[in-house]
């Protein structure tokens, strides 16, 4: 198992390459909850993959792959049964979009924070995703550029797990 780091300064660090990455506005905080706006301290394995096959048809990894739809969204409602867990639309209750105009989630690499179990309100929808030309802050994601996204994901393998530095 390797790991990806994230530093505090939005640095990623994989197989001795350094890459800028967004973080959330909120900063890196040990105790997130949902709305904070802040990405999770810990170390996270990286569950699968959803991709705008539309936009980008073929990403070369060993994670698993599905192709986003539509339909396609993440439940991030802490009251809801389906909290921090993907739906499909229409849905009942408060969802992330992931089928976008904008590019940022063209690639979603699903993280494992807070999935196993899920505690309503300790937060949704952790991904690591395409940043904003500018590499504004995200809500809580790991943000890369497109390129050195799929290279990164080119590399990975089922085990490794992704790292983020607190600023606690």
């Amino acid at each position: 198992m390797k790991k990806i780091l994230i530093s505090r300064a939005g640095i990623l660090t994989w197989q001795g390459r350094e890459y800028q990455c967004s973080l959330g506005a909120g900063g890196i905080i040990k105790h997130k909850m949902e709305g904070d706006r802040a990405t999770p301290a810990g170390c996270f394995p990286l569950r699968y993959i959803w991709h705008r096959a539309d936009r980008i048809p073929k990403i070369e990894t060993e994670l698993p792959l599905k192709a986003l739809g539509p339909n396609n969204a993440w439940c991030d409602d802490p009251n809801d049964s389906s909290y921090n867990q993907p739906v499909e639309l229409p849905y009942r209750a408060s969802t992330e979009h992931l089928w976008r105009d904008d590019n940022i989630y063209d690639v979603i690499v699903v993280l494992g924070y807070n999935d196993n179990p899920v505690i309503p309100g300790k937060g949704s929808a952790i991904f690591m995703h395409v940043a904003r030309k500018n590499y504004s802050p995200t809500d809580g994601c790991v943000a890369l550029a497109l390129d050195d996204l799929l290279e990164i994901l080119g590399a990975v393998k089922k085990e490794d797990v992704i790292c983020i530095k607190s600023d606690e």
